[in-house]
């Protein structure tokens, strides 16, 4: 099941880039934050197109809070279907609800869910509807035919992209506030030799 495995802690922010004038500025900083995937559906950039795939929601919508459209930690790395689908509601933390124990996707595609806080999310979001279910069906098969019978294709398909952000050179406009962060991005540890080369 390792195609579909949701964080074992709470995310803690890593970083804290501040002072971007547009949402999109955001997008290197994300895309390594939430390790190249979507924080709610688990979708990863290794598995389509990236260009129009995924987007930057709002956790907190900015209809209701346009005093936080450009705050770095109501940003969240999303796919395009789970944000549309999300739209402006306020929902429960993907970041902490789903990291649940009892949050689970058994082999045959199917989400499970004790906490009633993840539950909901998971309804809310269509996770555990009949295309969601297919779709993680279908992916758990590729991944597991690719790492029996083409190990190439299996790193590719759980591994990272090519295209890491390097964040150390990029300069937020009002600073990074967690700039300790850089040094555990996905780009240094690759420049460093230490990366996993799946996960």
């Amino acid at each position: 099941m390792t195609a579909f495995l949701y964080p074992t802690q709470p995310l803690v922010r890593r970083h804290a880039p501040q002072g971007y004038a547009d949402v999109e500025s955001y997008r290197p900083w994300l895309r390594d934050e939430f390790a190249f995937r979507c924080v709610y559906c688990l979708f990863r950039e290794q598995w389509g197109r990236v260009v129009g795939a995924f987007d930057i929601d709002h956790f907190l919508p900015v209809s209701l809070h346009p005093e936080r459209e450009r705050m770095y930690d109501n940003l969240l790395y999303a796919c395009a279907t789970c944000n549309a689908v999300k739209g402006k509601r306020d929902v429960p933390d993907a970041t902490a609800v789903l990291l649940d124990p009892g949050v689970r996707i058994t082999e045959d595609g199917v989400i499970h869910a004790d906490s009633p806080r993840a539950a909901r999310l998971i309804e809310m979001l269509g996770l555990d509807s009949p295309q969601s279910t297919e779709f993680r069906l279908l992916w758990i098969g590729i991944v597991a035919l690719a790492e029996r019978y083409d190990p190439p294709l299996y790193r590719r398909l759980m591994g990272f992209p090519d295209d890491l952000p390097d964040l150390q050179r990029l300069r937020p406009p009002g600073g990074n506030a967690r700039p300790e962060g850089v040094k555990t991005s996905y780009f240094a540890k690759r420049r460093n030799g230490t990366p996993t080369t799946t996960y």
